[in-house]
Protein backbone atom coordinates (compact mmCIF):
# COMPACT_ATOMS: atom_id res chain seq x y z
CA UNK A 1 0.00 0.00 0.00
CA UNK A 2 1.70 3.10 -0.99
CA UNK A 3 1.71 6.25 1.21
CA UNK A 4 2.02 9.61 -0.73
CA UNK A 5 1.55 11.79 3.04
CA UNK A 6 3.70 8.96 5.32
CA UNK A 7 0.79 9.66 7.87
CA UNK A 8 -1.26 6.84 8.27
CA UNK A 9 -2.73 5.77 11.65
CA UNK A 10 -3.28 2.02 12.06
CA UNK A 11 -6.70 1.47 14.35
CA UNK A 12 -6.22 -2.64 14.78
CA UNK A 13 -6.90 -5.42 17.41
CA UNK A 14 -10.70 -4.47 16.68
CA UNK A 15 -12.48 -7.20 18.31
CA UNK A 16 -15.81 -6.58 15.96
CA UNK A 17 -16.00 -3.94 13.56
CA UNK A 18 -19.14 -2.56 12.15
CA UNK A 19 -18.43 -1.62 8.26
CA UNK A 20 -22.21 -1.22 7.07
CA UNK A 21 -21.09 -3.44 3.92
CA UNK A 22 -22.83 -7.10 3.70
CA UNK A 23 -19.60 -7.16 0.90
CA UNK A 24 -17.01 -7.60 3.05
CA UNK A 25 -18.61 -8.73 6.50
CA UNK A 26 -21.04 -10.54 7.96
CA UNK A 27 -24.70 -9.82 7.86
CA UNK A 28 -26.27 -6.41 7.08
CA UNK A 29 -23.61 -4.41 9.61
CA UNK A 30 -21.06 -6.06 7.65
CA UNK A 31 -19.47 -7.11 10.74
CA UNK A 32 -15.69 -8.22 11.00
CA UNK A 33 -13.92 -9.95 13.89
CA UNK A 34 -10.07 -9.33 15.04
CA UNK A 35 -10.38 -6.26 12.56
CA UNK A 36 -7.70 -3.52 11.30
CA UNK A 37 -8.52 -0.17 9.61
CA UNK A 38 -6.16 2.00 7.86
CA UNK A 39 -6.89 5.71 7.81
CA UNK A 40 -4.49 8.21 5.47
CA UNK A 41 -5.78 12.36 3.83
CA UNK A 42 -9.01 12.17 5.97
CA UNK A 43 -9.75 8.60 4.22
CA UNK A 44 -10.53 4.98 5.11
CA UNK A 45 -7.52 3.49 3.18
CA UNK A 46 -8.17 -0.09 3.69
CA UNK A 47 -10.40 -2.50 5.80
CA UNK A 48 -10.10 -5.98 6.51
CA UNK A 49 -9.09 -8.87 8.93
CA UNK A 50 -6.45 -7.72 11.00
CA UNK A 51 -4.45 -10.97 10.09
CA UNK A 52 -4.48 -9.44 6.37
CA UNK A 53 -3.33 -6.08 7.05
CA UNK A 54 -1.25 -5.32 3.95
CA UNK A 55 2.91 -4.57 4.48
CA UNK A 56 3.87 -1.24 4.42
CA UNK A 57 0.99 -0.47 6.33
CA UNK A 58 3.43 1.63 8.86
CA UNK A 59 2.52 4.64 11.12
CA UNK A 60 0.78 5.79 14.17
CA UNK A 61 -0.97 2.45 15.88
CA UNK A 62 -3.37 2.64 17.74
CA UNK A 63 -4.53 -1.05 19.73
CA UNK A 64 -8.23 -1.49 20.21
CA UNK A 65 -7.32 -4.77 22.74
CA UNK A 66 -10.26 -6.17 21.94
CA UNK A 67 -13.02 -3.40 21.98
CA UNK A 68 -15.75 -2.81 19.30
CA UNK A 69 -15.56 -0.37 16.71
CA UNK A 70 -18.30 1.23 14.24
CA UNK A 71 -18.79 3.82 11.95
CA UNK A 72 -19.29 8.11 13.59
CA UNK A 73 -22.83 8.22 14.27
CA UNK A 74 -25.28 10.30 11.28
CA UNK A 75 -27.13 12.83 12.79
CA UNK A 76 -29.70 14.05 10.32
CA UNK A 77 -31.84 15.41 11.94
CA UNK A 78 -31.11 18.79 14.67
CA UNK A 79 -32.18 22.04 15.60
CA UNK A 80 -29.13 24.05 17.11
CA UNK A 81 -29.23 27.62 16.37
CA UNK A 82 -31.45 28.75 19.60
CA UNK A 83 -31.90 31.68 21.88
CA UNK A 84 -32.91 30.75 25.67
CA UNK A 85 -34.16 27.92 27.11
CA UNK A 86 -37.24 26.07 28.26
CA UNK A 87 -36.94 23.79 31.03
CA UNK A 88 -39.85 25.31 32.85
CA UNK A 89 -42.36 24.26 29.79
CA UNK A 90 -40.60 20.50 30.00
CA UNK A 91 -41.37 20.46 33.75
CA UNK A 92 -44.87 21.68 33.07
CA UNK A 93 -45.36 19.13 30.25
CA UNK A 94 -44.15 16.24 32.80
CA UNK A 95 -46.90 17.31 35.40
CA UNK A 96 -49.97 16.09 32.61
CA UNK A 97 -49.37 19.58 30.18
CA UNK A 98 -50.20 19.12 26.48
CA UNK A 99 -47.22 19.84 24.09
CA UNK A 100 -48.28 22.59 21.34
CA UNK A 101 -46.81 23.63 18.65
CA UNK A 102 -47.14 27.34 20.01
CA UNK A 103 -43.76 26.46 22.78
CA UNK A 104 -41.56 27.06 19.84
CA UNK A 105 -42.54 30.95 19.64
CA UNK A 106 -40.81 31.12 23.30
CA UNK A 107 -37.47 30.29 21.65
CA UNK A 108 -37.96 32.31 18.43
CA UNK A 109 -38.49 35.40 20.87
CA UNK A 110 -34.93 34.19 22.55
CA UNK A 111 -33.33 33.88 19.50
CA UNK A 112 -34.13 37.05 17.74
CA UNK A 113 -32.66 38.96 20.99
CA UNK A 114 -29.81 36.69 20.82
CA UNK A 115 -26.21 37.80 19.28
CA UNK A 116 -25.06 36.00 16.92
CA UNK A 117 -21.46 35.26 19.04
CA UNK A 118 -24.34 33.60 21.63
CA UNK A 119 -25.99 31.78 19.14
CA UNK A 120 -22.90 30.37 17.30
CA UNK A 121 -21.13 29.73 21.08
CA UNK A 122 -24.49 27.38 22.00
CA UNK A 123 -23.59 25.73 18.20
CA UNK A 124 -20.81 25.04 19.26
CA UNK A 125 -21.22 23.65 22.47
CA UNK A 126 -23.93 21.31 21.11
CA UNK A 127 -21.90 20.10 18.27
CA UNK A 128 -18.89 19.25 20.60
CA UNK A 129 -21.62 17.88 23.21
CA UNK A 130 -22.32 15.46 20.32
CA UNK A 131 -19.15 14.51 19.05
CA UNK A 132 -18.34 13.32 22.37
CA UNK A 133 -21.33 11.00 22.41
CA UNK A 134 -20.16 9.33 19.08
CA UNK A 135 -21.76 11.83 16.36
CA UNK A 136 -19.32 12.85 13.79
CA UNK A 137 -21.32 14.39 11.06
CA UNK A 138 -24.63 16.38 12.11
CA UNK A 139 -27.49 18.39 9.99
CA UNK A 140 -29.32 21.13 11.56
CA UNK A 141 -31.79 23.59 10.61
CA UNK A 142 -32.91 27.16 10.90
CA UNK A 143 -36.50 27.74 11.93
CA UNK A 144 -36.17 29.98 15.44
CA UNK A 145 -35.55 33.25 13.46
CA UNK A 146 -38.56 33.53 11.30
CA UNK A 147 -37.68 37.10 9.61
CA UNK A 148 -35.73 37.26 6.64
CA UNK A 149 -32.51 38.43 8.29
CA UNK A 150 -32.92 36.06 11.62
CA UNK A 151 -32.86 33.32 8.71
CA UNK A 152 -30.40 33.63 7.16
CA UNK A 153 -27.96 34.84 9.80
CA UNK A 154 -29.14 31.35 11.25
CA UNK A 155 -27.91 29.36 8.41
CA UNK A 156 -24.77 31.67 7.89
CA UNK A 157 -23.75 30.56 11.85
CA UNK A 158 -24.48 26.98 11.32
CA UNK A 159 -22.75 26.52 7.97
CA UNK A 160 -19.54 27.84 10.23
CA UNK A 161 -20.26 23.90 12.05
CA UNK A 162 -21.90 21.86 9.08
CA UNK A 163 -21.95 21.37 5.62
CA UNK A 164 -25.53 19.87 5.84
CA UNK A 165 -27.57 22.80 6.79
CA UNK A 166 -31.40 22.84 6.59
CA UNK A 167 -34.25 26.07 5.81
CA UNK A 168 -37.15 25.74 8.22
CA UNK A 169 -38.36 29.28 8.10
CA UNK A 170 -41.60 27.19 7.76
CA UNK A 171 -41.58 25.93 11.53
CA UNK A 172 -44.57 27.46 12.74
CA UNK A 173 -46.47 31.18 11.85
CA UNK A 174 -44.41 33.59 13.71
CA UNK A 175 -46.63 35.99 16.08
CA UNK A 176 -46.57 38.81 14.37
CA UNK A 177 -48.30 36.56 11.61
CA UNK A 178 -51.10 35.33 14.12
CA UNK A 179 -54.38 35.00 12.23
CA UNK A 180 -52.44 35.07 8.62
CA UNK A 181 -50.53 32.06 7.91
CA UNK A 182 -50.95 32.30 4.18
CA UNK A 183 -49.07 35.81 4.34
CA UNK A 184 -46.56 34.12 6.59
CA UNK A 185 -46.02 31.51 3.62
CA UNK A 186 -45.82 33.62 0.80
CA UNK A 187 -43.19 35.74 2.22
CA UNK A 188 -41.25 32.53 3.41
CA UNK A 189 -41.51 31.98 -0.71
CA UNK A 190 -40.96 35.70 -2.20
CA UNK A 191 -37.86 36.35 0.29
CA UNK A 192 -36.58 34.01 2.21
CA UNK A 193 -36.30 31.41 -0.08
CA UNK A 194 -34.31 33.46 -2.80
CA UNK A 195 -31.92 34.67 0.48
CA UNK A 196 -31.08 31.61 2.26
CA UNK A 197 -30.94 28.95 -0.59
CA UNK A 198 -27.10 29.96 -0.76
CA UNK A 199 -26.62 28.97 2.59
CA UNK A 200 -28.35 26.10 3.10
CA UNK A 201 -28.68 22.40 1.10
CA UNK A 202 -31.93 21.21 2.05
CA UNK A 203 -35.57 22.75 2.56
CA UNK A 204 -38.36 21.59 5.47
CA UNK A 205 -41.46 22.28 6.47
CA UNK A 206 -43.75 21.44 9.95
CA UNK A 207 -46.68 19.81 7.68
CA UNK A 208 -48.76 19.38 10.89
CA UNK A 209 -52.12 20.46 12.76
CA UNK A 210 -51.52 23.91 13.87
CA UNK A 211 -48.38 24.31 11.63
CA UNK A 212 -48.48 24.19 7.80
CA UNK A 213 -51.53 22.45 5.98
CA UNK A 214 -50.64 20.25 2.79
CA UNK A 215 -51.26 22.97 0.53
CA UNK A 216 -48.71 25.58 2.54
CA UNK A 217 -46.34 23.10 3.20
CA UNK A 218 -46.52 21.76 -0.43
CA UNK A 219 -46.05 25.43 -1.50
CA UNK A 220 -42.78 26.09 0.44
CA UNK A 221 -41.07 22.89 -0.93
CA UNK A 222 -41.40 23.45 -4.30
CA UNK A 223 -39.77 27.01 -3.36
CA UNK A 224 -37.14 25.46 -2.30
CA UNK A 225 -36.54 22.67 -5.20
CA UNK A 226 -36.96 25.27 -7.66
CA UNK A 227 -34.48 27.36 -5.70
CA UNK A 228 -32.23 24.24 -5.83
CA UNK A 229 -32.69 22.76 -2.44
CA UNK A 230 -33.55 19.06 -1.53
CA UNK A 231 -36.79 18.27 0.39
CA UNK A 232 -36.79 17.25 4.01
CA UNK A 233 -40.37 17.06 5.67
CA UNK A 234 -41.23 17.20 9.85
CA UNK A 235 -44.54 15.09 9.03
CA UNK A 236 -47.22 13.07 11.40
CA UNK A 237 -45.84 14.21 14.79
CA UNK A 238 -48.67 14.67 16.30
CA UNK A 239 -51.28 13.48 14.17
CA UNK A 240 -52.54 11.45 11.39
CA UNK A 241 -51.71 13.81 8.21
CA UNK A 242 -50.62 14.34 4.87
CA UNK A 243 -46.85 14.75 5.53
CA UNK A 244 -45.27 11.33 5.17
CA UNK A 245 -47.56 10.83 1.31
CA UNK A 246 -46.30 14.46 0.32
CA UNK A 247 -42.73 13.85 1.15
CA UNK A 248 -42.93 10.75 -0.65
CA UNK A 249 -44.50 12.68 -3.44
CA UNK A 250 -42.27 15.16 -3.78
CA UNK A 251 -39.76 13.03 -3.86
CA UNK A 252 -38.31 14.06 -0.04
CA UNK A 253 -35.14 12.91 0.94
CA UNK A 254 -36.11 12.31 4.46
CA UNK A 255 -39.89 12.52 6.24
CA UNK A 256 -39.09 13.11 10.21
CA UNK A 257 -40.99 11.86 13.26
CA UNK A 258 -43.34 9.58 11.06
CA UNK A 259 -45.01 8.68 14.76
CA UNK A 260 -48.85 8.21 13.21
CA UNK A 261 -49.03 6.70 9.94
CA UNK A 262 -51.39 4.66 8.16
CA UNK A 263 -51.09 1.69 6.23
CA UNK A 264 -51.33 4.02 2.96
CA UNK A 265 -48.59 6.29 4.82
CA UNK A 266 -46.36 3.21 5.35
CA UNK A 267 -46.85 1.64 1.47
CA UNK A 268 -46.20 5.54 -0.18
CA UNK A 269 -43.00 5.70 1.69
CA UNK A 270 -42.19 1.75 0.68
CA UNK A 271 -42.58 2.63 -3.07
CA UNK A 272 -40.20 5.60 -2.49
CA UNK A 273 -37.08 6.71 -2.21
CA UNK A 274 -37.73 8.84 0.99
CA UNK A 275 -36.18 8.01 4.34
CA UNK A 276 -38.41 7.57 7.64
CA UNK A 277 -36.45 9.39 10.19
CA UNK A 278 -37.29 8.53 13.34
CA UNK A 279 -36.73 10.77 16.41
CA UNK A 280 -37.61 8.65 19.94
CA UNK A 281 -36.04 11.22 21.81
CA UNK A 282 -39.28 13.65 20.76
CA UNK A 283 -41.49 11.47 21.91
CA UNK A 284 -39.62 10.03 25.13
CA UNK A 285 -39.04 13.80 25.95
CA UNK A 286 -43.04 14.92 25.17
CA UNK A 287 -44.93 11.42 26.17
CA UNK A 288 -45.79 11.37 22.85
CA UNK A 289 -46.89 7.34 21.30
CA UNK A 290 -43.58 5.86 19.94
CA UNK A 291 -43.27 5.28 15.59
CA UNK A 292 -44.37 1.86 14.85
CA UNK A 293 -40.61 0.96 13.42
CA UNK A 294 -41.23 -2.49 12.90
CA UNK A 295 -43.95 -2.00 10.50
CA UNK A 296 -41.73 0.87 8.78
CA UNK A 297 -38.71 -1.88 8.39
CA UNK A 298 -41.21 -4.77 7.60
CA UNK A 299 -42.36 -3.05 4.71
CA UNK A 300 -39.07 -2.43 3.52
CA UNK A 301 -38.96 1.18 4.20
CA UNK A 302 -35.22 2.77 5.25
CA UNK A 303 -35.68 3.76 8.35
CA UNK A 304 -32.77 6.37 10.14
CA UNK A 305 -32.33 7.41 13.79
CA UNK A 306 -31.64 11.00 14.68
CA UNK A 307 -31.38 13.31 18.23
CA UNK A 308 -34.00 15.63 17.22
CA UNK A 309 -31.90 18.00 19.60
CA UNK A 310 -33.75 21.26 20.05
CA UNK A 311 -34.93 23.60 23.37
CA UNK A 312 -38.54 22.22 23.64
CA UNK A 313 -39.23 18.89 23.12
CA UNK A 314 -36.02 17.06 22.93
CA UNK A 315 -32.91 18.54 24.58
CA UNK A 316 -30.56 15.72 24.21
CA UNK A 317 -27.88 15.44 20.96
CA UNK A 318 -26.93 11.77 22.18
CA UNK A 319 -27.30 9.13 19.15
CA UNK A 320 -26.89 6.03 22.13
CA UNK A 321 -29.83 7.17 24.34
CA UNK A 322 -31.81 7.41 21.01
CA UNK A 323 -30.62 3.48 19.95
CA UNK A 324 -31.59 2.55 23.34
CA UNK A 325 -34.45 3.89 22.95
CA UNK A 326 -35.20 2.26 19.54
CA UNK A 327 -34.60 -1.22 20.76
CA UNK A 328 -36.95 -1.25 23.75
CA UNK A 329 -39.41 1.12 22.83
CA UNK A 330 -40.23 1.16 18.93
CA UNK A 331 -38.65 -2.91 18.86
CA UNK A 332 -36.09 -2.42 16.54
CA UNK A 333 -33.00 -5.10 16.80
CA UNK A 334 -30.22 -3.46 18.18
CA UNK A 335 -28.41 -4.50 14.43
CA UNK A 336 -31.12 -2.00 13.14
CA UNK A 337 -31.44 0.83 15.24
CA UNK A 338 -27.18 1.00 14.54
CA UNK A 339 -27.11 0.88 11.26
CA UNK A 340 -30.51 3.47 11.28
CA UNK A 341 -28.07 5.41 13.33
CA UNK A 342 -25.18 5.47 11.01
CA UNK A 343 -25.79 4.22 7.57
CA UNK A 344 -29.67 4.92 7.76
CA UNK A 345 -28.61 8.58 8.68
CA UNK A 346 -26.24 8.87 6.11
CA UNK A 347 -28.88 7.88 3.45
CA UNK A 348 -31.52 10.69 5.16
CA UNK A 349 -28.95 12.92 4.14
CA UNK A 350 -27.99 11.62 0.25
CA UNK A 351 -24.05 10.69 1.04
CA UNK A 352 -22.22 7.20 0.84
CA UNK A 353 -19.38 8.99 2.07
CA UNK A 354 -19.80 8.69 5.73
CA UNK A 355 -22.41 6.09 7.96
CA UNK A 356 -20.04 2.89 6.99
CA UNK A 357 -16.50 1.88 7.25
CA UNK A 358 -15.28 1.73 3.10
CA UNK A 359 -11.93 2.56 1.18
CA UNK A 360 -12.76 6.12 0.04
CA UNK A 361 -15.44 6.79 2.62
CA UNK A 362 -14.25 9.56 5.47
CA UNK A 363 -12.33 8.52 8.51
CA UNK A 364 -14.85 8.54 11.10
CA UNK A 365 -14.66 6.01 13.41
CA UNK A 366 -15.63 5.84 17.07
CA UNK A 367 -14.49 2.98 19.26
CA UNK A 368 -16.78 1.26 22.56
CA UNK A 369 -15.57 0.68 25.80
CA UNK A 370 -17.63 -2.59 24.88
CA UNK A 371 -16.93 -5.90 23.23
CA UNK A 372 -19.73 -5.29 20.79
CA UNK A 373 -22.07 -2.58 19.05
CA UNK A 374 -25.04 -4.47 21.32
CA UNK A 375 -23.37 -2.56 24.55
CA UNK A 376 -25.50 0.82 23.03
CA UNK A 377 -28.89 -0.82 23.99
CA UNK A 378 -27.52 -3.45 26.33
CA UNK A 379 -26.22 -0.77 28.51
CA UNK A 380 -28.06 2.23 27.90
CA UNK A 381 -27.17 5.89 29.65
CA UNK A 382 -23.41 4.58 29.90
CA UNK A 383 -20.71 6.55 28.37
CA UNK A 384 -18.99 3.92 25.87
CA UNK A 385 -17.89 5.77 23.40
CA UNK A 386 -14.01 5.77 24.50
CA UNK A 387 -12.08 7.47 21.07
CA UNK A 388 -13.35 9.24 17.86
CA UNK A 389 -11.68 9.99 14.75
CA UNK A 390 -13.16 12.26 12.36
CA UNK A 391 -11.92 12.86 9.35
CA UNK A 392 -8.72 10.32 10.20
CA UNK A 393 -7.83 12.64 13.39
CA UNK A 394 -8.34 11.22 16.50
CA UNK A 395 -10.17 13.57 19.19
Amino acid sequence: MHNESGQWTVVDNIGALVTNDPEIGAGKLGVIRDAAVVFGDGLIQWVGPRSRLPEGSAGTRVDLEGRAALPGFVDSHAHLVFGGERSEEFAARMTGAPYSAGGIRTTIAATRAATDAALSANVTRLVTEALRTGTTTIETKSGYGQTVADELRSLEIASRHTSETTLLAAHVTPPEFAGRTDDYVRLVIDEMVPACAPHASWIDVFCEEGAFDEDQSRAVLEAGIAAGLTPRVHGNQLSYGAGVRLAAELGAASVDHVTYTTDADVEALAASTTVATLLPGADFSTRNKYPDARALLDAGVTVALAADCNPGTCYTTSIPFCIALAVREMHMSPDEAVWAATAGGAAALRRNDIGQIRVGARADLIALDAPSHLYLAYRPGVALVREIWKDGHRL
